[in-house]
């Protein structure tokens, strides 16, 4: 029985064919290896993961270990762009047998979910000290039939062990002067001779855009606690434009690079790391880079529904051979067939997208602010269960049946907003208000449902403080959109949901801050004094343009009309403002205090 064949996942849909009676995530697969009495075995990737393609190939592909498979095991295939919240959990219990973690991840447990076993690429034939995937099951096998006792106990001490990590937080969030002391120690790590931030010295290093952090080092609270910061991230925006990471054909850039000098690319490109790349570039004034990534997103990634996809594949096909990174570094791609794209539509990463899309639309081409209207457009139409709830992704416009997690509410209101405060249109920034409140509860902040129902019934789910990876993790991105409705006004509650989540990470965060530049960005908009600039008039007048050029925490042109329906909508931030003398206004409100009106653009600094 095939069940993958109507997956809303591409990645699923690659293994239909395979001799692996794979099961798609979900409790129908616990209850029949409780059944037969045997472990399940979970193997968690994504579409344009390399090593995972390598593996399907040589393992998944072969009758022999999917013989084994079939015959001792119940198989579960994951996407980990699909099931965030599933990858997160098995990779803390992952965490407990090996420190390299990554993708393809192979995990075992219990049929009642237990983990007591877990890897990440097993290759064919041993490669020592790596053995083979099938001396992997065969040693499986082994300890479940002949040392219960030991499976089981391996699997409680280990569960066990993950509640217990989750820890108190943190009394108040960080100071000014620590996330000062939080900048300064990654600008010590800067690369001095290639920028940005390497992980060893070797030559052979990769090297990752990391744009969450960027954003961090670029906010103005740290020009004078950390001056160099936002240097650091422009000389790391500039080294990436400069090279081989960045597509000059296409637009946008590469996932990583394999060198530190930004050589060797991997060659997929991901809808996250170009919009982040969009709103580094914007923040430096580098409008040319903020073009080319978001031309990217709209010419190769949006979709003919709207929707924006997850990411394009690194490896087509060249004279009938595979192979990665030939279509770019053809000389000429005019003839090639391009490589495929993972047309999920996930929900929070769409927010990204329409975010990045709708500020470069305001700055550079107007073209990008409606393809930002169209994807917000596929998503309410797609990804939108019955109920009001979102979905985590859709594919082909059909709603994928994965819960959203806090990163798709806290997304998309992300991303909503910032189109509300690009186009005037209450309406997305209300629409955003209702994503927020709907995770506002009286036991915690959590998706509606409180996460994925398998997880939750295993008492799996992950209580690891997420990092800010390629992309914002979901309480940063939550906080963030919660932080910008009470800038718009929307009330204190707001304020304390960002605060709450803040002090939560706050100490891993501290502690390592280059993997959590997205919260420390939030924290460090809790403790400086906002900035509000509200344009009230022709949209397109001296003073509107003068203001989208200002870097403030809210930017918003509308009209007489639009300033009117925000206050009435409850966003206190634009009661009683009005074009004054029916000419363009501007109202700039500093650090809780606001100046006189005005309607000269020179005023604006």
């Amino acid at each position: 029985m095939n069940r993958l064949a109507n997956a809303s996942s591409p990645y699923l849909r690659a293994h239909a064919d395979n001799p692996v009676a794979w099961f798609p995530w979900g409790a129908e697969a616990f209850a029949l290896a409780a059944e037969r009495d045997v472990p399940v075995m979970v193997s968690i990737g994504y579409s344009t993961c390399h090593w995972c393609h390598v593996m399907a190939r040589e393992s998944f592909q072969d009758p022999e270990t999917a013989a084994e498979l079939n015959a001792g095991f119940v198989s579960i295939k994951v996407d980990r762009e699909e099931h965030p919240d599933v990858d997160a959990a098995y990779l803390d219990a992952a965490s407990a047998f090996t420190p390299h973690l990554g993708w393809p991840l192979t995990v075992f447990a219990s049929p009642e979910g237990r983990v007591f076993y877990a890897g990440t690429y097993f290759p064919p034939a041993p490669r020592p000290p790596q053995p083979s995937f099938r001396q992997v099951l065969a040693a499986v096998r082994e300890a479940w039939t002949e040392r219960r006792n030991e499976v089981d106990a391996t699997g409680s001490s280990l569960r066990e062990a993950l509640a217990a990590a989750a820890t108190a937080a943190a009394d108040a969030p960080p100071s000014l002067e620590q996330l000062a002391a939080a900048a300064r120690t990654v600008v010590a790590r800067e690369d001095r001779e290639y920028s940005g931030f390497a992980a060893g010295p070797a030559f052979e290093t990769p090297k990752f855009p990391n744009t969450p952090v960027l954003r961090f080092l670029q906010h103005p609270a740290l020009t004078a606690d950390a001056p160099d910061a936002a240097d650091v991230a422009s000389r790391a925006l500039s080294a990436m434009a400069r090279s081989d990471l960045h597509d000059l054909v296409e637009g946008g850039f590469f996932r990583y690079a394999t060198r530190r000098d930004w050589s060797v690319p991997h060659y997929e490109r991901m809808l996250t790391d170009n919009a982040g790349l969009v709103e580094v570039a914007l923040a430096a004034g580098d409008d040319a880079v903020a073009t080319d990534a978001a031309r990217f997103l709209v010419d190769v990634l949006q979709l003919p529904s709207g929707g924006i996809a997850a990411a394009q594949d690194s490896e087509s096909v060249i004279d009938g051979v595979r192979t990665e990174g030939g279509y770019y570094r053809a000389s000429d791609r005019s003839g090639l067939q391009p490589p495929a794209l993972d047309a999920k539509v996930v929900t929070g990463w769409n927010g990204h997208a329409i975010a990045a899309l709708a500020a470069a639309g305001t700055r550079t081409d107007p073209r990008f602010l409606e393809a930002a209207r169209w994807a917000a457009d596929a998503v309410l139409e797609s990804n939108v269960a019955d109920d009001g709830t979102l979905r985590r992704a859709s594919l082909d416009e059909v709603r994928s049946a994965a819960p959203a997690t806090l990163e798709d509410y806290g997304g998309l209101a992300w991303g909503f907003l910032a189109l509300a405060r690009a186009t005037g249109e209450v309406a997305y920034a209300s629409r955003a208000r209702a994503l927020v409140d709907l995770c506002l509860g009286a036991d915690g902040i959590h998706p509606p449902g409180g996460g994925d129902p398998v997880l939750v019934a295993q008492g799996m789910q992950s209580h690891a403080v997420p990092t800010d990876g390629a992309s914002p993790s979901g309480p940063s991105v939550f906080a963030a959109a919660a932080l910008d409705l009470w800038r718009l006004g929307a009330g204190e509650p707001y304020r304390t949901a960002a605060e709450t989540l803040v002090r939560a990470a706050a100490d891993a965060a501290l502690a390592s801050p280059l993997a959590h530049g997205a919260i420390l960005e939030v924290a460090l908009g809790l403790v400086s004094a906002p900035r509000q600039l509200v344009v009230v008039g022709e949209t397109d007048a001296e003073i509107a343009e003068a203001a989208r050029r200002v870097a403030a925490d809210v930017v918003a042109v509308v009209s007489p009309a639009q300033a009117l329906a925000f206050a009435e909508a409850g966003f206190t931030l634009f009661e009683g403002k009005v074009a004054l003398g029916g000419e363009a206004t501007a109202y700039d409100c500093r650090a809780f205090a606001c100046a006189l009106p005005t309607t000269d653009a020179g005023r604006l600094g």
